[in-house]
């Protein structure tokens, strides 16, 4: 980065770990949420935001989410979904026009994004309050909606999705998470201190989720009944797919707004068991359904196994329940220090990584109210809330000073949230989506003391994307484990390569993969602060130097 670029940007906090760089970018998208007077409810609910690279120019590209208009919206315009193409040094351009990406009548909620016909161009999944999209990529800059085709339009109230090969035949199947039984032409009028105000999600019915089989050849089929997942229960937000149990068969995470949230068991026979009471994972420590937003799920303790953060509603805390074993887990919001830092904020968007490099898994929480009206109905309660970085300090997270004083004086209306390495300089960035604003890009100017890996895997015999794959790095300092997920945060999507810090270690000791078909691979004494990619050849795996662009 060159200096004459960050003077562009305001003064930022010179000990704050990351730079806002959205206006240097070239990114003018404002997100249009179709604000009405009689406030239907989609009208708050936010937009999500992905990281790819869709050209595989080894750059991070960025896929903005558009909601759009209302039947009693005012007559203003609608920018669409936006893609920009990353150029390298900051710099994106628009590459919307002639990509094929086009508005439609549906309101856009969230992305997923996935290879899903392993043809190595990463496709898009917008879901909708309407019928869904899928964008396959077709490899020269252009995609074709092929969502009817395919058989995964859905139709009612999509929020997030998640690719994940749940049936391990080597295919990307998505799941498609729901929200409520909501319609334009039923509304209801709802009101705070005498103030109309959008309708809490207790006035509606839930929507059952979907779970779409890849059949290959471009077509899915909706297996939700039978495999197990079809719960009319669920006013699902967020999603996360990974291996909790640690054998091999990737489960699911549904957060749920003011109904338990799901924890789905892989039966490895194309059914899923509903183990959410058992587990602990459904309600908070008072037994009480929150308000659940998005989800994302990592080993934050260091013991192996992947435990689970849920943000909720203000006046309730963000959920963090950590993985016991055997099905079982705790919910540490309290002892972790997690609880302390939410009161009155209302979390969308979540995310664990490292975003100092020391090999411990930090958080990432963007912040926004629902009410537009916030400072009316309560005091305390403001829409536009800043972004909070919570940082790990030996299983326990507080939040990062520095950063807390940057995101004090520019609160937003915050929503989706990605991470990414945009600049392949080996620190992760961020970006975050907001309701009726612009997004915010932050670039990680964390000094370079630590090591680290960056890795890029391509299944072969599984799914290209790996997605479900476990990695474990051993270094002299520590061993941590990770794995590819699907889905996370809250209607977006990260990029897919898998960042680990290491820290002192200039070496990676050990790194071990297990395949989400099932065979391991071992390689030893890999040099850190290197790009990899690491091709699955049959029953031999090729580790091989990436050397990406720059920034």
């Amino acid at each position: 980065m060159g200096v004459s670029l960050l003077a562009k940007s305001e003064p930022p906090d010179e000990q704050s770990p990351f730079v806002e760089l959205t206006a240097e970018s070239g990114i003018e998208f404002v997100h249009q949420r179709g604000a009405s007077l009689m406030k239907y409810l989609v009208e708050t609910q936010g937009s999500g935001c992905a990281l790819l690279d869709y050209d595989q120019d080894g750059l991070l590209d960025i896929f903005l989410v558009d909601g759009g208009l209302t039947p009693d919206s005012p007559p203003v315009t609608s920018q669409g979904h936006r893609l920009y193409r990353n150029l390298g040094n900051w710099k994106f351009k628009d590459a919307t026009a002639g990509s094929g990406i086009r508005s439609t009548r549906s309101y856009g909620m969230g992305v997923a994004v996935g290879d899903y016909d392993n043809d190595g161009y990463p496709d898009v999944y917008i879901t909708n309050f309407g019928s869904n999209n899928l964008y396959h990529n077709n490899g020269d800059g252009t995609f074709s909606d092929l969502a009817e085709q395919a058989g995964v339009q859905a139709g009612g109230w999509s929020t997030s999705a998640a690719f994940l090969d749940f049936d391990r035949d080597g295919l990307l199947d998505l799941y498609v998470v729901r929200y409520l039984d909501y319609h334009y032409e039923r509304p209801l009028y709802c009101a705070e201190k005498n103030l109309r105000s959008y309708c809490h999600p207790r006035n509606f019915a839930g929507a059952a989720d979907k779970l779409y089989r890849n059949l290959g050849s471009g077509r899915f089929r909706d297996v939700s009944e039978t495999s197990g997942i079809a719960n009319p229960e669920g006013k699902g937000l967020g999603v996360v797919a990974a291996d909790f149990d640690g054998d091999g068969w990737i489960d699911l995470y549904v957060a749920n707004d003011t109904t338990r949230n799901f924890l789905y068991r892989n039966n490895k026979n194309g059914t899923f068991s509903d183990v959410t009471l058992t587990s602990g994972t459904g309600y908070s420590p008072e037994g009480q359904a929150e308000a659940g937003m998005g989800t994302d799920a990592a080993d934050y303790d260091g013991d192996g196994r992947l435990d689970i953060v849920v943000t909720n509603y203000d006046l309730e805390t963000n959920g963090l329940y950590r993985n016991e074993g055997d099905w079982l887990f705790s919910d540490e919001r309290w002892p972790a220090g997690l609880a302390k830092t939410d009161r009155f904020l209302l979390g969308f968007g979540t995310a664990f990584f490292d975003f100092d490099n020391d090999g411990d898994q930090d958080l990432l929480i963007v912040n926004g109210h629902v009410l537009d009206n916030a400072e009316q109905v309560r005091d305390e309660i403001r829409y536009a809330q800043p972004i909070q970085l919570l940082e790990n300090r030996q299983g326990r997270f507080s939040e990062n000073l520095s950063f807390a004083s940057y995101a004090s004086k520019s609160p937003r209306v915050g929503r989706g949230a990605s991470l990414g390495d945009v600049d392949n300089d080996g620190d992760v960035d961020i970006l975050v989506s907001n309701s009726g604003q612009k997004p915010v890009l932050l670039m990680n100017q964390i000094p370079s003391t630590n090591n680290w890996l960056l890795l890029k895997l391509v299944g072969t015999h599984c799914n290209r994307d790996a997605v479900g794959t476990t990695i474990v790095v051993t270094s002299h300092t520590d061993r941590q484990v990770t794995q590819i997920r699907g889905g996370g945060s809250y209607l977006s999507a990260s990029d897919i390569r898998v960042h680990f810090g290491l820290g002192s270690s200039k070496t990676a000791e050990e790194l071990k993969i297990r395949w989400p078909c099932g065979s391991e691979e071992v390689f030893r004494e890999i040099k850190a602060n290197q790009i990899l990619t690491i091709k699955e050849s049959g029953s031999r795996s090729q580790l091989l130097c990436l050397q990406p662009k720059k920034t």
